[in-house]
């Protein structure tokens, strides 16, 4: 009662918080999957100044990411930021901004201009062992390292805390809480407790959350195939490479509507002419289309967005082959084995990539297996907006 009559004057000094119910189902899913560990997961939002709630700027909570398998979950530790993470974190902030600059939402509908501010990231949740509904004087010390990192380019972090186990009767919201609980299906309650640290307050303080409908809170976009199959991604990626082709991708708005696709600019040498191929985020399940560039040379330092850019603007749009039809069990150098065949781009492959067994599958014959990861390939975006995005996440230790 003590800890708490001490902070009840700092209320004021935190801003409103608003966390999408979606936010909660992860939590609780995660929580339940992970019993006997720690676990966490990056959070991802918007800060609208307070203009309507007199000065005051509120917290929208609007996602939670899950790290990949690397995480490390202990019942005393858990370790997040691997580059998946950081990278969807990334793919949100980008086309958050290109829903601002069209003002549309994911649905094509307006934007209200309270939403138009930029997409951050917020902190992490994770789940603390027993009932550790504060943050521990390690998440202080992260928390407090992390903020004063200015290439962090954080002042403050979101840090809630979840637990199991509590009795279903005792543990009910209260008025001016900053903890919701909700059944995990028997006699007990999970509880989600906000805390809330910036630079001028450098301890933990309590955050009262208020949990609105999905339909209430803006859409984030689709999670894109390359990072969602990440095993796929790299089946198509070497199977372009051993073919003796220069790949890199590039996340471009094609045009037509947001998400952003997921470009490759593929070159062969001694061509004259490259390929610029288009997958959607859905993509398998949604055919590539392809746009034909005059080739270009460039360098190994040259910007390949720079170069991606140039090579759209004098691109034209390419039609499938008369007797081309896509199907999943397809992949990308099947298209561009077809493309080549129907448009006379066709050149001898290099010795080095005969002697690699280079080819494609096709027909729907299944690549080698690849690992799953995206470490062999650059990806280029358009350049980095005002979006705070962290470098890497901080660690959670109880």
């Amino acid at each position: 009662m003590e800890f708490v009559s001490r902070l009840n004057p700092l209320r004021r000094t935190v801003p409103n918080l608003v966390v999408a119910q979606r936010v909660i189902d992860k939590m609780t899913s995660a929580a339940a999957h992970f019993i006997e560990d720690e676990t966490g997961e990056a959070m991802v939002g918007l800060l609208v100044p307070g203009a309507h709630t007199n000065g005051v700027p509120t917290l929208y909570v609007l996602d939670t990411i899950a790290p990949d398998e690397s995480a490390v979950r202990q019942f005393h530790t858990f370790q997040q930021g691997d580059e998946r993470q950081d990278e969807l974190i990334w793919w949100l902030q980008e086309n958050w901004r290109i829903y601002r600059e069209k003002r549309r939402d994911k649905r094509g509908q307006p934007l209200a201009s309270k939403w138009d501010v930029p997409l951050r990231y917020l902190g992490d949740w994770h789940k603390q062992p027993g009932f550790m509904i504060q943050p521990s004087t390690g998440d202080l010390m992260t928390a407090r390292n992390w903020i004063a990192d200015e290439e962090n380019g954080m002042d403050f972090l979101l840090a809630p805390i979840v637990t199991l186990g509590h009795p279903a009767l005792s543990s009910g919201e209260q008025a001016g809480a900053n903890f919701v609980s909700f059944s995990q299906g028997d006699d007990t309650n999970l509880r989600a407790d906000f805390w809330y640290i910036d630079r001028h307050y450098r301890d933990f303080l309590p955050i009262c959350p208020s949990v609105y409908p999905n339909e209430q809170l803006p859409e984030l976009p689709d999670y894109p195939w390359h990072l969602v199959n990440g095993t796929r991604f790299n089946a198509e990626y070497d199977l372009m490479e051993k073919d003796g082709l220069f790949t890199t991708l590039v996340l471009w708005d094609a045009g037509h509507a947001p998400p952003l696709d997921i470009c490759f600019l593929t070159a062969r040498v001694g061509a004259e002419k490259v390929l610029l191929l288009i997958t959607p985020w859905n993509y398998p399940a949604a055919p590539p289309r392809a746009r034909l560039a005059p080739y270009q040379a460039f360098g190994a330092d040259d910007d390949l967005y720079e170069v991606f850019a140039g090579l759209w603007q004098v691109s034209e749009p390419v039609s499938d082959p008369p007797d081309w039809k896509w199907s999943e069990g397809r992949y990308l150098i099947d298209y561009i084995y077809a493309l080549e065949e129907a448009l006379g781009l066709k050149v001898a492959p290099p010795p080095e990539a005969l002697a690699a067994g280079g080819g494609g599958s096709t027909d729907g014959e299944d690549p080698p297996a690849a690992e799953a990861s995206t470490d062999a390939v650059k990806t280029d975006t358009a350049p980095e907006s005002d979006e705070s995005k962290p470098d890497d996440k901080p660690e959670e230790t109880a």
